[in-house]
């Protein structure tokens, strides 16, 4: 799906409904968590293969999905951390460490985004 744009919408995860910040342009995704002490939910950052986390502030959870939103890996990272790049990964999902496996979200399983004017594929 091409032409994201930043904006903000909902996750489902199984019977989770979690709220969602798109980051689709480069300003967007370069920024991602920076800055901040936490989330209220998830970031997605869209087109994203990997991610680190050098200036920040809080240990994150980190989905790695490929192009029809399946997760092909989840991992947590203490800040200061590069991360390693994941070819079949076409977006990534930010949120605070411990939050996904809350969401039970786990290699193999697929999340839905729904923001105006967008649904992916369940």
């Amino acid at each position: 799906m091409a032409n994201w744009q930043d904006g903000s919408g909902t996750l489902h995860a199984g019977a989770h409904r979690i709220p969602l910040e798109v980051a689709a342009s480069y300003r967007a995704r370069t920024r991602g968590l920076l800055g901040r002490d936490g989330i209220d939910g998830v970031m997605l950052l869209t087109p994203a293969a990997s991610v680190h986390t050098f200036r920040m502030r809080f240990a994150i959870d980190v989905a790695y999905l490929d192009r029809e939103f399946g997760v092909l890996a989840v991992v947590t990272m203490a800040p200061g951390r590069l991360g390693l790049p994941r070819p079949r990964s076409r977006h990534v999902l930010e949120s605070t460490a411990g939050a996904m496996a809350d969401w039970g979200l786990r290699a193999g399983t697929t999340v839905k985004v729904d923001v105006p004017g967008r649904l992916t594929p369940r």
